[in-house]
């Protein structure tokens, strides 16, 4: 799917449909394209935005939980959003949560899939023989219940960012960031409506990593999908959907 990518005063993402805004974050490795289904099946309702994180740049943004965390609060703030709609994986869940703890009034509605806050496993440390392609081709099949959904690209993607030394740099501050901001004790806090879409064969979040969060978010709801691994969105897109349409549409006026 092509996007139009928007550029102004900073930031660099993509926006469809008109509505409430719906603002979707990716994970450490991911990019637009992670969305494509959700884009695509909800411009249709809602404003979908899917702003890409300075992640692998060298930018001002300090590579951390709470520099990409004050990133989104400031596009949010750009874009002049009263409330939002957040939706994210792993990396982008977390982050989901750390702005909804901190802003708790600006968020409407929260989806997490994946989400990183409590635990994960997976790259992040260091990357061990990072000039072998093999070695990044397991750990992103190890991300899917399906190793056909690492595409041949998507493994040449993770590829180039590991072997880039300034992205990598970034990536290893961050995911160290992600560990240090264990979210556990604060989850209580959380008011506002949350569904946890989890993958019944999630290796990166496992399954107890999604019932934690729900005991502990009181006003959440657990969905889980079979065959479905780290990223629902990606790997069952039709039934991801689903669930986040019933999940907004029953929980239209609260």
């Amino acid at each position: 799917m092509e996007y139009r990518l928007v550029k102004e005063s900073g930031f660099d993402y993509v926006e469809e449909g008109s509505g409430e805004p719906m603002i979707l974050l990716h994970g450490l490795f991911g990019a637009l394209s992670n969305w494509t289904p959700v884009l695509k099946y909800f411009r249709n309702y809602f404003t979908v935005v899917i702003p890409l994180m300075p992640i692998y740049t060298m930018s001002s943004v300090e590579p951390s939980i709470e520099g990409l965390t004050l990133f989104i609060r400031d596009f949010i703030e750009f874009k002049k959003y009263e409330k939002v709609h957040l939706i994210g994986n792993s990396l982008g869940g977390h982050i989901a949560l750390y702005y909804t703890l901190n802003y708790p009034h600006k968020t409407s509605k929260m989806i997490l899939t994946g989400s990183s806050g409590l635990f994960e496993a997976g790259m992040g440390q260091s990357f061990p023989r990072r000039s072998s392609i093999e070695f990044i081709r397991e750990r992103v099949e190890y991300t899917f219940y399906s190793p056909q959904t690492a595409t041949q690209e998507l493994v040449n993607e993770v590829f180039d960012i590991v072997n880039d030394n300034n992205k990598a740099l970034r990536i290893i501050k961050i995911a160290r960031s992600a560990q240090r901001q264990n979210l556990a004790h604060r989850l209580k806090e959380i008011e506002v409506p949350t569904l946890l879409i989890w993958g019944l064969n999630d290796n990166i979040t496992p399954v107890p990593v999604a019932h934690e969060f729900h005991r502990n978010i009181k006003n959440s709801q657990l969905a889980f999908i079979d065959r479905c691994g780290h990223a629902a969105m990606m790997e069952q897109p039709e039934r991801f959907n689903l669930l986040t349409e019933i999940f907004l549409q029953t929980n239209k006026n609260k």
